[in-house]
């Protein structure tokens, strides 16, 4: 054979492969392309541009052991450099697209995860503090803007008008997104563990799974805070947050009885919690102490561990609770804090105590819409004898419940009281 009729015949099998790939495989690339950039028609052009590649490499070097793949990578980097040379959507989600599809191009690095990766990426300097939680939840974690806004005791339109001007400011000032190099980890930590835990709240709050959307979202937290702790075993708050979740996941189960209604914290059987879980809980947080800085998860998790010591020897702890709550207030103080606190007062020093700790937040709009301050203030108003305003208190914290079975909880809890009254 010729070298022409040689080179022919390699056009001709490279030709052949690329069109039994094509009709092998053509819509699951393309499918698998658009899931990264979000736009098929441009996952449609990156893929003709790596057939066209095809059709002048495979003649040249030969077909490669696996067409599809090799096409996929091409294809992925065409449509890396397309998206770098136009602006569309949502600059921010492009932007990290792109990210993730570099992370990926090298395959190794120094982070084990790619969203680790990228919640790391959206800690930029340039970010205000406030914003960059709030945008690891919506573009890298899937978290709709009404969702955290209930998070952050917000109102939704304030924090999509917050996500928005964050998103101006990006795509204005150029910041760059940039998976950060190791020593400035550490320095970007807070808002990444902020956000971890905020997607395990977020989870927690559906514990039996009925929401498709929240199904999944604890155990991806517990899997990126487990992340956390390989990666930076020296940061005493990623050790702070990972016990405090696992004291929390630890009682899951205990949370609904055999017919599916919500069990109270101080109603749970403690030999019903997940015993290793509380250990692994127990050694984290021993672990954290040890390096004496503490922090808002540590204080957090020491007050798991002081409700689980409690429960499981019947021992009043209130002063210590209390004493924790004043700690966790000085360093992160939120309304969220005070509620708890006061709750804790209320078993210490007694309702009306805790009422008037509660009163300077009486007027707070971030609490208008929180549910557990309604059930709270709800019951320390029943506890001191004010049952008209109890049953408003109550009314408001059952129309905001989520949970079916909490509703059902204070549903009765108000009958009771109400039935008692009258």
């Amino acid at each position: 054979m010729t070298l022409r009729g040689a080179d022919r015949h390699a056009d001709r099998d490279a030709r052949s492969m690329a069109e039994a790939v094509a009709r092998r495989g053509y819509g699951k690339l393309v499918a698998l392309l658009a899931m990264r950039t979000r736009d098929v028609a441009a996952a449609e052009d990156a893929l003709a541009d790596a057939f066209a590649a095809a059709l002048a490499d495979w003649p040249e070097r030969g077909c490669p052991a696996n067409p599809e793949a090799w096409l996929m990578t091409v294809a992925r980097r065409r449509a890396i450099d397309g998206a770098r040379h136009r602006r569309v959507g949502d600059e921010v989600v492009n932007q990290l697209a792109i990210l993730a599809d570099e992370i990926d191009e090298r395959e190794t690095g120094m982070l084990p995860d790619r969203r680790l990766a990228l919640l790391f990426a959206c800690t930029h300097p340039a970010l205000e503090a406030a914003i960059r939680t709030p945008l690891m939840l919506q573009v890298v974690l899937g978290l709709e803007a009404k969702t955290i806004a209930s998070a952050f005791l917000m109102s939704p339109a304030a924090m999509s008008k917050r996500l928005g001007r964050a998103k101006n400011k990006i795509r204005e000032a150029g910041i760059p997104f940039s998976v950060p190099e190791r020593e400035e980890l550490p320095g970007r930590l807070a808002a990444v563990l902020e956000a971890v835990y905020a997607v395990f709240a977020e989870g927690w709050t559906d514990p039996v799974g009925g929401d498709t959307e929240r199904r999944d979202l604890t155990g991806e937290a517990l899997f990126l805070a487990q992340l956390l702790v390989e990666l930076l075993p020296e940061e005493p708050e990623t050790l702070g947050l990972l016990a405090l979740m696992l004291y929390a996941q630890a009682r899951c189960d205990a949370r609904r009885d055999a017919a599916g209604d919500y069990v109270p914290l101080s109603a749970q059987d403690p030999a019903t919690w997940n015993a290793p879980m509380i250990d692994a809980a127990d050694a984290l947080l021993h672990r954290a102490s040890a390096f004496n800085a503490i922090g808002r998860f540590q204080l957090e998790a020491a007050l798991q561990s002081a409700h689980v010591h409690r429960c499981r020897t019947h021992r009043p702890n209130w002063d210590e609770i209390v004493q924790l709550y004043d700690a966790l207030h000085t360093i992160a103080a939120s309304p969220v804090v005070a509620v708890n606190r006061a709750l804790a007062l209320a078993e210490r020093d007694g309702a009306p105590a805790a009422l008037d700790a509660l009163e300077p937040y009486a007027d707070d709009p971030r609490l208008a819409d929180y549910q557990p301050y309604w059930a709270a203030r709800a019951d320390l108003l029943a506890r001191v004898g004010a049952t008209a305003e109890a049953c408003c208190a109550y009314d408001l914290a059952i129309g905001l419940a989520r949970d079916p079975a909490v509703r059902r909880f204070l549903q009765r809890k108000r009958l009771a009281l109400s039935s008692a009254s009258g």
